[in-house]
C-alpha cells in the first residue's frame, strides 16, 4: 500500500506541475484572468494533497486499512474537485458544458476533507506508549 500511495502522490506531482505550467503559459491567451486563477486553484489542491499522499505513504502510524481508505477517497476527491475545475476554468474553450457538472466540485472537496478525517482518527488511535516506569518523577 505504501508502494501504491506514493507512486500516486509522485503521478499526481508530476501532473500537477505540468498542469500548473500549463495553466500559468498554455492557457495565458486563451482564457480569462479569473479562469486563470480558478484553474490555478485547482492545480495547488492537487499539489496539497500530493504531499499529503506523499507524508501518508511514508508513516508508520496510519493503518494500512486507514492508507488505503485516503488513496481511495484523496484520488476520487481530487478527479472531482480539481478535475471539475479544470473543466469549468477551460469551459470557454472546449466542446463540453463543464457547467452541467460542477455539482461534483463540492463531492470532491468533501471526500479531500474525509480523507484527512480518516488520517485524524488513525492518529487518535495511536496507542500511548507506557512511560510509568521513566514518567514516576510526576507521581
Amino acid at each position: 500500500m505504501n508502494k501504491s500511495t506514493l507512486i500516486t502522490a509522485s503521478i499526481l506531482g508530476v501532473l500537477g506541475i505540468i498542469l500548473g505550467a500549463f495553466g500559468a503559459h498554455g492557457l495565458k491567451e486563451l482564457i480569462t484572468p479569473e479562469a486563470q486563477q480558478t484553474f490555478e486553484t485547482g492545480v495547488r489542491y492537487q499539489m496539497y494533497h500530493t504531499l499529503f499522499l506523499l507524508f501518508v505513504g511514508s508513516t508508520n502510524y496510519i493503518k494500512p486499512k486507514g492508507k488505503k481508505i485516503i488513496l481511495f477517497l484523496t484520488v476520487l476527491g481530487l478527479l472531482f474537485f480539481s478535475g471539475s475545475i479544470y473543466g469549468l476554468a477551460t469551459n470557454s474553450i472546449t466542446n463540453f458544458d463543464f457547467k452541467t457538472i460542477g455539482f461534483i466540485t463540492p463531492i470532491g472537496g468533501l471526500l479531500l476533507i474525509l480523507a484527512w478525517v480518516v488520517m485524524f482518527v488513525d492518529f487518535l488511535k495511536i496507542a500511548p506508549k507506557n512511560h510509568s516506569k521513566t514518567m514516576n518523577v510526576f507521581k
